[in-house]
């Protein structure tokens, strides 16, 4: 019974950063699925952005207060003027970049371009000394081979379709999913703007991951930090939105139910769970880890739109699939490599520290005998 509850509670312990992973990559598969029926319904995607962050500010901010009123640290300029950035780039900059794309293309178009995330954040990550990285070591070439093949994976699913794969629980001939996700009047123009403002929006994406991971050095309580993003993020949202769109006062109002729940769930699910929760994995696997699972929301996509919808799943799929998983298991095992030889590093220090200190006890004892042995000669 103690061996079952000793690997239950090391499951908890080392599991904690993967089960945090799988739930942002969930909860982007299915926001992203809610906000493109939203925008086709007709939601503005610069109000969407101001009403997600104030929900999420709303929702998280009594947690704030009360959970991290001990170990809040005091509010200093530098990181009074980090949050304003991680406002702008994150909820405002990115956000309105990355729909205003997906309302120009498809959710899965929008997912498959968010798979240069991972790769964009391991060179920043990289550059500014967040991930260990010596192209000499064979775990750091199982990250950047990993993080490749991760990539090429989701490629992969989203250009290759090949034949449909039997599965007793799709329906042959069905594809509900493109059916909702594509939008047959989108132009070849409006398609490449929308790539270019997707793309543009995960350079933004991976920036704030590397300022948040900066910032949680400074300013430790996550919970609060969330809360003043999304307060920040629905003003300068608020801003963005009044000279942009100037004197459209139409685009403040919520017109039908999926526009209600798809601001409601991507506030506090998309928002303020997800910044929460990537600040926590972050800490401890660091910025890239975070990213490096993206390309698993393509994946998860094609299950529950498999199941839930009845989609059929095409053979391009599974081996895009498959290799993403290859790609996701090597990154893994260069993670670990890191964190084992953190572990021997900062054990070899201790002994070392623990060795100069016997030493210098024993120099101290030297000494004493010397001197008792000098006092008993003079008397």
């Amino acid at each position: 019974m103690e061996m079952s509850t000793g690997w239950f509670w090391c499951f908890c312990k080392h599991g904690r950063p993967y089960i945090g992973v799988l739930f942002l990559q969930l909860g982007y598969a299915v926001n992203n699925l809610l906000v493109k029926s939203a925008l086709n319904a007709g939601l503005n995607p610069y109000t969407f952005s101001v009403y997600r962050n104030i929900a999420a500010a709303v929702a998280f901010g009594p947690f704030a207060l009360f959970f991290e009123r001990k170990i809040r640290t005091r509010m200093t300029i530098s990181v009074f003027w980090k949050i304003m950035v991680l406002a702008f780039i994150e909820p405002v900059l990115d956000q309105i970049l990355y729909y205003t794309g997906m309302k120009y293309t498809t959710a899965t178009f929008a997912i498959a371009m968010c798979n240069v995330l991972p790769a964009l954040t391991f060179v920043m990550a990289w550059i500014f000394r967040l991930e260990k990285v010596n192209v000499k070591k064979l775990h750091s070439q199982g990250k950047i081979l990993g993080t490749v093949v991760t990539v090429g994976g989701a490629m992969v699913m989203t250009l290759v379709n090949g034949p449909p794969v039997p599965l007793p629980w799709t329906k042959v001939g069905t594809d509900v999913h493109h059916a909702l996700a594509s939008n047959p009047t989108v132009s070849q123009d409006q398609h490449i703007k929308g790539a270019i403002m997707i793309t543009a929006g995960c350079f933004c994406w991976a920036s704030f991951y590397i300022l948040q991971a900066k910032t949680l050095q400074e300013y430790p309580a996550q919970l609060s930090l969330t809360t003043l993003i999304c307060m920040m993020g629905a003003l300068q949202g608020t801003i963005v939105t009044l000279v942009i769109e100037k004197a459209k006062s139409g685009i403040w109002s919520m017109h039908n139910e999926t526009e209600i729940v798809a601001t409601l769930y991507s506030g506090i699910v998309r928002s303020g769970a997800s910044y929460y929760v990537s600040g926590l994995v972050m800490k401890e696997k660091g910025p890239f880890f975070v990213t490096a699972f993206n390309p698993l929301g393509m994946v998860i996509v094609a299950l529950v739109s498999s199941f839930a919808l009845a989609e059929r799943l095409v053979l391009g799929r599974v081996v895009g699939a498959f290799i993403i998983v290859i790609g996701l298991y090597l990154i893994i095992w260069g993670k670990s490599k890191d964190s084992s030889l953190s572990r021997s590093n900062s054990s070899d220090e201790s002994e070392v520290c623990d060795q100069e200190s016997c030493n210098d006890k024993d120099l101290d004892d030297t000494k004493a005998s010397k001197e008792d042995h000098r006092s008993e000669s003079v008397v």
